[in-house]
């Protein structure tokens, strides 16, 4: 019989929001400023581009370890006990990914039975619910107050278990939000996970990318927490190597043979190559961070500064990532309409907050890593006329 899966046919096709509307707008010869989704603006730093072109002509261009090569290894369980504070990581507790997508998807894989619940924090970011429902798990969503900073609610999410919750899933720092949650949150959250026996799974990609001094705390370096923490990490957005596809994730020894066994028949390995420029972004100068940092800063600051003088429109500063979060809801207008208008009459593609859960509704979400500086200006001036016009 002709027919795909029902893992396929009974499950939400997969959204990529707004880039979908803006990509075809593109192909039409529009040329709307691409602010929708977070690719970096930002160049490949040199020095890892050096590194996979030397693995190159040395010829690292063969099958290489299933987990990933071990100097990587090596050089990212050396970064996770030095700068993460994950205690007593070593090399075979690495599994190294193609990027964070994959990192979640195989984890997801690995833990989840059919009708098994993970939770997630609202608003969220939608590309992992799709991970969960091709594992046969179950989304269950708790929703964050924006009136409340989009603090950690342990109330909520304590109501939300069930004996089919298996995991939480953590994005810190929070993508749509911006939020870098508290150790004294993380604390909270680790102690619900203990007490129901559950795993967290931490997305820590925007590991790198916050402002003003603020500390990143990783959930698995929190005590108890070792044995029960999925974490992964990516290059992706720190190093502006999101066409690279390169992460890693570090996982308990109990879940590694699983991981591993999923891995292995989907991908075999990572790209050899690629991964010797993986390890120059770890062991390389770390300055290279800083700049681009201070870049995503002043293009944060613009941005926030900007939105807040325009009307109907309030935006809070984000703590981290390349997004802002403005809230519209004065404008009466729901997310996906605003967006869709603010496409077709100005030019600026930008994400809606609903495509984030009922919780970002009467938001926006704007990209300000993604495009230039002078981009950005532009940008700013056309939703301002916008918002002004309506």
């Amino acid at each position: 019989m002709r027919r795909v899966a029902k893992r396929i046919s009974e499950t939400p096709a997969k959204s990529f929001g707004m880039y979908e509307r803006a990509a075809r707008a593109e192909a039409a010869g529009l040329q709307p400023i691409r602010m929708e989704f977070g690719r970096p603006f930002a160049d490949t730093p040199e020095h890892i581009k050096q590194a996979a072109i030397d693995a190159i002509r040395a010829g690292h261009v063969h099958y290489s370890d299933p987990a990933g090569l071990p100097e990587l290894r090596e050089a990212a369980a050396a970064k996770l006990r030095e700068r993460n504070r994950l205690p007593g990581v070593t090399a075979d507790d690495i599994l190294v990914t193609n990027g964070m997508s994959h990192a979640a998807f195989i984890t997801f894989m690995a833990l989840l039975d059919p009708d098994d619940e993970v939770i997630l924090l609202a608003p969220y970011y939608p590309q992992h619910l799709g991970k969960i429902e091709l594992t046969g798990g179950r989304p269950v969503v708790v929703d964050l107050d924006a009136a409340n900073g989009y603090r950690i609610d342990n109330a909520a999410i304590a109501a939300a278990i069930t004996p089919r919750t298996r995991a939480i899933l953590l994005v810190n720092p929070a993508n749509p939000t911006g939020r870098v949650y508290t150790e004294a949150e993380l604390r909270g959250l680790a102690d619900l996970a203990i007490a129901h026996d559950l795993v967290v799974v931490s997305d820590e990609i925007y590991e790198d990318v916050i402002f003003d001094g603020l500390p990143h705390v990783s959930i698995g370096a929190l005590e108890n927490m070792a044995d029960r923490t999925v974490s992964m990490y990516a290059f992706t957005k720190s190093h502006a190597m999101d066409g690279w596809r390169i992460g890693y994730l570090a996982a308990p020894k109990w879940l590694l043979p699983a991981l591993m066994k999923v891995s292995t028949n989907d991908i075999t390995h990572v790209n050899t190559f690629i991964q010797y420029g993986a390890k120059a972004a770890i062991e390389g100068p770390q300055e290279v961070l800083d700049h681009l940092l201070a870049e995503d800063r002043e293009k944060r600051d613009f941005t926030v500064a900007s939105l807040n003088q325009m009307p109907g429109v309030r935006c809070a500063s984000p703590q981290a990532t390349t997004f802002a979060f403005p809230d519209v809801s004065a404008l009466g207008i729901p997310s996906q309409e605003l967006a869709e208008m603010i496409l077709d009459k100005a030019g600026v593609a930008v994400e809606a907050g609903r495509f984030h859960g009922e919780a970002g509704e009467g938001h926006l979400r704007i990209s300000f890593g993604s495009v230039s500086m002078p981009e950005l200006e532009n940008a700013m001036q056309r939703l301002a006329r916008f918002f002004n016009a309506l």
